[in-house]
């Protein structure tokens, strides 16, 4: 971007120019990572002020920078009332201006699978970019767009939150083509109160959004809560004919059409036919359709395989609320026969927590097909809840990953797989780390 892009951008006012620094160059928001060239835009927190950097910046090479309050230097100075809406403003002209489709996904959970799935098909025929990781938030956002080639055809983002007004506001400033939201469940229900305002919430995505199509689970509270005048499709797992399922494949029948993934799970499954519909709205062929979940292959921490000093772990600790434990919990029962599950905490349950833990151990002590050899472990403060209402199988708690780490180890054949699933604050990947160490 250019000087008079980011006056035109953001409406700034400008303090001081520096006519030697109208070049190309790239925003930069942190100090440690600056490289000579680079326009700092300093960013505020509650344990942080990105202005105290500015001449640090300057210092390190910046052509110029933001600020909230005026300053005495050369260099190009530009006065906003507020930096993070600055580059907020800054992305929305970004994404005006090399203009992709946009394809904006939310859900309580999966919306990370879903976004890869989406990106792996579209990919087969469009210059494609995503949202990398999880980074879902307004600042994830914006430096998706800046970090997006510019022979981007189609962006694909994630978009996460906390409470009301925040989806609303990343619908603002990306303004998208397509929406999905994946499915309305209990994450965050402690910040939020009830699933119809995080239905609401959810439903916000379509506040800004310039195209005509809507993509959404089969849910009764979504159909009742969007509110949006265009193409609406809405998928569900009722509309599949699944022809085979192993632990690391699924083959289906969706509308007369056979799709293959290299991933177990009915919630993969139902995730995919979101993908498959946008494919079909995109103009892809089913070949291509076909072929680009095919190439899906999960990421870190989403069902991935692990083998930790002879074990083999599946990793699914990236994220975990009640619906996405019992998926959890449904996809072993189904596809798998010796195991040890290691459950964690979930995060965010509000003032029925307790309530919410104990369901999830009476669900596992409902399965009827669970295998009679099964153990549970659970790790933290408020997963004793769901050992404390397991009856029929064999249980375990821990306090701390530390405690229970001699007993995994002692109590886990080679011939068992090892399962792990948790919020991410629980920091399952440590289990993985001490295994691999058996030393330490």
């Amino acid at each position: 971007m250019r000087i008079r892009e980011l006056i035109e951008a953001t409406n700034a006012d400008v303090i001081s120019l520096d006519t030697n620094s109208d070049k190309d160059f790239c925003i930069s928001t942190d100090t440690r990572t600056l490289k000579p060239g680079d326009f700092y835009l300093p960013l505020k927190g509650a344990s942080f002020d990105g202005e105290k950097f500015i001449f640090q910046a300057f210092e390190k090479g910046a052509v110029g920078a933001f600020c909230t309050k005026e300053l005495e230097t050369k260099k190009t100075l530009l006065k906003v009332d507020n930096t993070l809406t600055a580059y907020l403003k800054l992305a929305k002209y970004r994404r005006n201006k090399i203009n992709p489709t946009v394809v904006a996904i939310t859900g309580s959970s999966g919306k990370t699978t879903t976004k890869e799935l989406i990106s792996s098909v579209l990919s087969e025929k469009y210059k494609t970019f995503k949202t990398p990781l999880n980074h879902n938030n307004e600042i994830g956002f914006c430096q998706t767009i800046f970090e997006m080639g510019d022979d981007t055809e189609v962006l694909i983002l994630e978009m996460g939150m906390r409470g009301l007004g925040e989806i609303e506001l990343l619908s603002k400033y990306s303004e998208p083509d397509i929406t999905v939201i994946c499915n309305v469940g209990t994450a965050h229900i402690g910040r939020l109160g009830s699933k119809e305002n995080i239905a609401k919430a959810k439903c916000e995505i379509v506040k800004y959004q310039r195209g005509n199509l809507f993509i959404a689970h089969d849910d009764k509270l979504i159909r009742d809560t969007v509110n949006f005048s265009g193409k609406k499709i809405f998928y569900s797992l009722n509309d599949v004919n699944i022809l085979e399922k192993t632990a690391n494949y699924s083959k289906f029948i969706y509308k007369n059409n056979e799709y293959e993934l290299n991933v177990g799970g009915d919630y993969n499954i139902t995730n995919a036919l979101s993908a498959i519909i946008a494919g079909e709205n995109m103009g892809l062929t089913q070949e291509q359709i076909k072929t680009g979940l095919k190439k899906y292959s999960p990421i870190e921490k989403r069902w991935e395989s692990v083998n930790a000093n002879g074990i083999e772990v599946i990793n699914d600790s990236y994220n975990a609320n009640p619906e996405s434990m019992r998926a959890f919990i449904d996809t072993i029962c189904e596809l798998y026969q010796n195991y040890t599950i290691v459950l964690g905490d979930m995060g965010e349950l509000g003032e029925n927590e307790v309530q919410y833990h104990r369901e999830l151990g009476e669900y596992i002590n409902s399965k009827l097909n669970f295998n009679k050899n099964a153990q549970i472990i659970t790790i933290g403060t408020l997963s004793s809840h769901i050992t404390g209402a397991i009856t029929k199988y064999k249980t375990a708690h821990f306090n701390t990953i530390e405690d229970a780490i001699p007993y995994i180890k002692q109590s886990t054949n080679k011939d068992d797989i090892l399962f792990l699933k948790a919020s991410r604050s629980m920091k399952f990947e440590k289990i993985i780390q001490y295994l691999c160490n058996n030393n330490k």
